[in-house]
């Protein structure tokens, strides 16, 4: 129990407010998901990818200004195509922003660009021979999971003005994209690939319940029955429907849709890993809500634990008197006592309700 709970809190090294970067990022680090994720929009390409190769590169030669704007991650990996074995670079870029950024393609070649500034300057460091200099095909891709509709192009002539004459001097290159909102749910499955399913849910992450309830079912079932799916890689996938369901659901679903998964998933004890999940979460909110002075903030992760903890409680009856005038203190003092407290009764003993 206690490497699983070490688990989890590694998926959840992250502020409450970066779900979504960090969740993406923490899937991608398993080689197995960038295989489903280039199966999906680049069949073609994965044939010829020796995915069990994959080997994150630094983003060091990144500045730091540009690391903490964006959400990216690059490997190497061999690709081995017919008389031409050589290595390639899969440059994943994460954009969660609704609003359609029609500069993409600026913002990707720029990446592509220090990522090749990196090779060259390796080559001058080390001394590589002139006749050995060869920079390494890069695969951008950009994974898109705004609610906003794409129709911005992802190249550099979508932010110019070139006449026909010129148009021959603007670099042209190709970026696989990925809009998970507007795909349909049949070419994400199309593989079977278990993120293929992952991203049906996040589909539906704004949906009403019932449309999200279907989409966990099916997602859940496709898990127990994929023979391909490893233990940790299915534990993995059950982890993140959890952290969604925890991050992007009101409070008071959480413990119908927790116990949704649960009815659907053998052998792994899935409301102790929702518990466990959900006293994270508010240690961090806890600081969080230190740092930003919310009351809001500090009683919607009360109920948010309680809920997690206490799934057959009425979590709904202490949430009158949380919101009564307590000062930002005594909050605190309950989000924590919220996470150490035996029983549900107890921590309402706390509240003198």
């Amino acid at each position: 129990m206690q490497t699983k709970e070490i688990d989890i809190r590694d998926f959840l090294d992250a502020r409450i407010e970066h779900f979504h970067d960090r969740s993406i990022r923490r899937l991608f680090e398993n080689k197995e998901n960038i295989r489903g994720l280039v199966e999906i929009i680049a069949t073609d390409l994965a044939e010829h990818i020796d995915f069990s190769q994959l080997a994150p590169i630094s983003r060091s030669f990144i500045p730091e200004t540009l690391r903490e704007r964006e959400a990216d991650i690059v490997f190497r990996v061999p690709f081995e195509a017919p008389g031409h074995p050589g290595e390639l670079l899969i440059y994943i870029l994460i954009e969660h922003q609704s609003s359609v950024d029609e500069t993409m393609g600026f913002r990707v070649l720029l990446y592509m660009l220090l990522i090749w500034e990196a090779h060259y300057r390796q080559w001058t460091t080390t001394k590589v021979p002139k006749n050995e200099r060869r920079l390494p095909p890069i695969l951008p891709i950009v994974f898109y999971t705004g609610e906003g509709r794409w129709q911005t192009p992802l190249t550099l002539e979508a932010i110019m003005d070139v006449p026909e004459a010129l148009s021959r001097f603007v670099p042209i290159f190709d970026t696989l994209f990925l809009s998970v909102k507007e795909t349909e749910a049949a070419t994400l499955t199309k593989t079977g690939h278990p993120l293929g399913w992952l991203l049906t849910v996040l589909q539906q992450e704004k949906a009403d319940k019932t449309a999200l309830s279907r989409a966990l079912v099916e997602a859940v079932s496709q898990l127990e029955v994929l023979d391909s799916v490893e233990g940790a890689q299915r534990r993995e996938a059950i982890v993140y429907l959890l952290l969604l369901i925890l991050h992007r659901r009101p409070v008071e679903e959480h413990r119908e849709l927790v116990t949704l998964v649960d009815e659907y998933t053998s052998d792994m004890e899935v409301e102790p890993m929702a518990q466990t999940m959900a006293e994270v979460l508010i240690e961090q909110g806890i600081e969080q809500g230190i740092e930003q002075g919310t009351r809001e903030t500090a009683i919607k992760n009360i109920l948010l634990i309680l809920s997690t903890r206490f799934p057959q409680s009425n979590v709904e009856t202490a949430k009158h008197q949380l919101e009564l005038n307590l000062s930002a203190d005594r909050l605190t003092q309950l989000l924590r006592t919220a996470v150490q407290v035996s029983s549900f009764e107890a921590f309402l003993q706390v509240l003198d309700l």
